[in-house]
């Protein structure tokens, strides 16, 4: 791996972020990223990215700078996180507690789409495995919590607030946003806000064309407080306006989307406690192919797709006993309905349904339990689910040519309908040894598919945010995902040291991946490959079960040199390959170090931090997956504490100007940019950012 000079810096080490919980019983289970107007305390259990949200946009990159994780980027506002390997829905994402759909099939909207950085309070990351108390999934769960104000200490009423406005100069980007409102220790109530946008992201060979972004984001949270419990209600818009997506065929015209939330919860003292919520979520997308980017050469290959989702999601679950020794028996249901039409602009009678009339559902229910098991801490799971999925008809207008119109026909002949069940368990083992916490997790987690990688008969770029640029059909016979995961490591802290290693191992039956759509690659002789040899690709992907496993080593570690003077790291390490064939799994992320020093005084700190990633040249040659060269960049921060309440930001990004080509980056699209089309997008260039932050409780 070459570096630059300033590559030296990784010798330094520490970001600005680190490990976990506030409780150290609770240390093996989760990591949670605060990010918060007023600074934290220095314990080396705080992860403390200041300077991080006035940087960037995409709060994925946030999540990303923690070990095991990474950022696939797919543009400024459509990252998602990859965690040992494992991505989309087998992460189980969720926003203030709430899981829904992403509006369209491809993924330009992820869950973390909806957690705009001026209005994240904190990110709690599950470690290794989410409990089955959330759901299923394959992977660990991420949870972004947004800002909101907190009951006060008197029945007096007392405003707060908690505000920020940035600047970044690789993009122009521009963001204000925050919440404000009153609250008494009875009631509570809050306004939210936040306004981004930038333009094209600048890189040391010129610009990414048709990389800006537009985001408007205002709601509301309320909650009464009382001897019963807490009750509280979440309404928020989110309005993503014209924001380009150079890995995408198309770029988002818009998305309008509306939550809200119900929820209770008795009082956390409690013996017996009822925790329980509602929630709906609607979005509407919009997204074509002229609008931003140069328009393509021939009229007739100017699309415009239009799609929705609708999600109601509800649980309930009752807690017998104490926080840290408890049963939890609970139910949770989500519903969602969701569609996709492409249309040219030009002439109504080109129309594809392509996603027609999905709906999915899913009822489950579970059992977990903590406590002591012979001096060990443990934490015990399993969770059932049904999963129902079906397809209306399909449909093309008189416009579309014969191709496709003859798949809808047989895509409409064929059972649109499916219904299976998961069983989720969960086995989570620490002990607190005082300077040393070993701990060990066992599991059996699932995922059901999605509807792009189940009812997909119309071969299109539509892949669940891929963004490789692949043709991709469904299949109706696709098997749940099972896996089958050992992890052990553990935490420790002696005087100023500290370090947290993991490794593990995930077996998983039925993983799905796309694969050649026959035995015969390029030879097209499939109605499929006709259809996608007219849209450019005579070599069409097939969504299908292999069996895969992922296997790798992560830790954080820091050490407090002096009274001023930390050092802090993150190493990450993960190796992905079939079962079945050999060949490795496809977009895994190459081994990672993020190393930083931070001064501190009492109204001041400065800071330098250096990420890099070695080359992964592991890749998928079913996929046709290139490698890619390994990198090293450095960063600048710094703070004043003007008052307390008050602090100002500012850093330079990338402080070499280094020219690099993340692995999960994804491929450009746009003609006439400074990227060529087909190449992997490049990281952002040099730039200077700033934030000014001010809250008051």
């Amino acid at each position: 791996m070459k570096m630059t000079p300033g590559a030296c810096a990784l010798l330094l080490g520490a970001p600005l972020l680190a490990a976990a919980p506030v409780h150290a019983q609770d240390a093996a289970l989760l990591d949670e990223i605060i990010v918060t107007g007023v600074r934290p305390d220095t314990a080396i259990d705080t992860v403390r990215p200041e300077g991080l949200a006035a940087a960037a946009p995409d709060s994925a990159g946030l999540v990303a700078r923690l070990p095991g994780a990474a950022l696939i980027d797919n543009g400024g506002l459509s990252g998602q996180v990859q965690y040992r390997g494992l991505f989309g829905e087998r992460v189980l994402t969720r926003v203030n507690g709430q899981r829904f759909h992403s509006g369209g099939p491809n993924a330009m909207d992820p869950p973390l789409h909806y957690a705009p950085m001026p209005l994240v309070a904190s990110v709690e990351v599950d470690r290794g495995i989410s409990p089955v108390r959330n759901g299923p999934a394959l992977a660990g769960g991420v949870n972004a919590r947004l800002k909101e104000v907190g009951f006060g200490d008197t029945s007096a009423f007392a405003p707060a607030w908690d505000l920020s406005a940035g600047y970044r100069s690789v993009d122009d980007g521009r963001s204000v946003g925050g919440v404000a409102g009153m609250a008494s220790d009875r009631f509570r109530i809050n306004l939210l806000g936040a306004w981004e946008t930038g333009g094209d992201l600048r890189f040391p060979g010129g610009v990414v064309r048709d990389s800006g972004f537009r985001r408007d984001t205002y709601g509301l949270s309320a909650g009464w407080r009382s001897g019963a419990g807490e009750l509280g209600l979440d309404l928020r818009v989110q309005e993503t306006g014209p924001t380009g997506t150079p890995p995408f065929a198309l770029d988002i015209l818009y998305f309008d989307t509306d939550f809200s939330r119900l929820h209770f919860a008795s009082p956390a003292e409690s013996t017996l406690r009822l925790e329980a919520s509602l929630g709906h979520t609607r979005v509407e997308h919009g997204m074509d192919n002229f609008s931003l980017r140069p328009a393509p050469a021939m009229a007739s290959m100017r699309r415009l797709s239009l799609a929705d989702a609708e999600t109601v999601v509800g649980e309930a679950r009752l807690v017998f006993g104490s926080p840290t020794r408890s049963l939890s028996v609970g139910a949770d249901f989500e519903q969602a309905d969701k569609s996709v039409v492409i249309t040219h602009p030009d002439n109504p009678n080109f129309v594809v349904g392509s996603l027609p009339g999905i709906e999915v559902s899913r009822v489950g229910g579970h059992l977990e339990w903590r406590g002591p098991v012979g001096g060990v801490e443990a934490e015990l799971g399993v969770r059932a689910d049904a999963h129902r999925a079906s397809a209306g008809e399909a449909w093309t207008g008189s416009a579309v040519p014969a191709g496709p119109t003859l798949l809808a026909a047989a895509f409409n002949a064929g059972d649109r309908d499916w219904s299976g069940g998961t069983v989720d368990l969960a086995a989570r083992f620490w002990r607190d040894l005082g300077d040393l916490t070993p701990r060990l997790t066992l599991a059996r987690k699932t995922r059901a598919p999605n509807a792009v990688e189940r009812f997909s008969w119309m071969p299109t770029e539509a892949s669940g945010g891929l963004a490789d640029g692949n043709i991709y059909v469904g299949d109706r016979s696709l098997r749940p995902e099972t896996a089958w995961i050992l992890e052990g490591g553990f935490d420790w802290s002696r005087g100023p040291v500290w370090a947290r290693p993991t490794v593990y191992y995930r077996r998983v039956d039925d993983y799905i991946q796309g694969v050649p759509f026959d035995a015969t690659p390029g030879v097209a002789d499939t109605r499929v490959e006709m259809v996608a040899a007219m849209s450019g690709d005579p070599t069409p992907l097939r969504f299908a079960n292999v069996d895969a496993e992922l296997y790798g080593f992560d830790m954080d570690f820091g050490v407090q040199l002096t009274d001023r003077l930390r050092l802090d790291g993150a190493a990450s390490l993960v190796r992905g390959e079939r079962r079945d064939v050999s060949d490795d799994l496809y977009r895994i992320a190459p081994p990672g170090l993020r190393l930083a020093a931070t001064w501190d005084e009492t109204d001041w700190s400065v800071g330098v931090e250096a990420a890099g990633a070695l080359r992964q040249t592991h890749v998928s040659a079913g996929n046709d997956e290139t490698p890619s060269e390994g990198y090293a960049v450095v960063n600048l921060r710094g703070e004043w504490r003007l008052r307390p309440g008050l602090q100002l930001e500012a850093g330079v990004e990338n402080l070499f100007d280094r020219d690099y080509r993340p692995h999960l980056a994804g491929r450009n699209r746009v003609a006439e940019s400074d990227v060529a089309l087909g190449e992997r997008l490049p990281g952002a260039g040099r730039g200077v950012f700033v934030a000014l932050k001010a809250a008051w409780r």
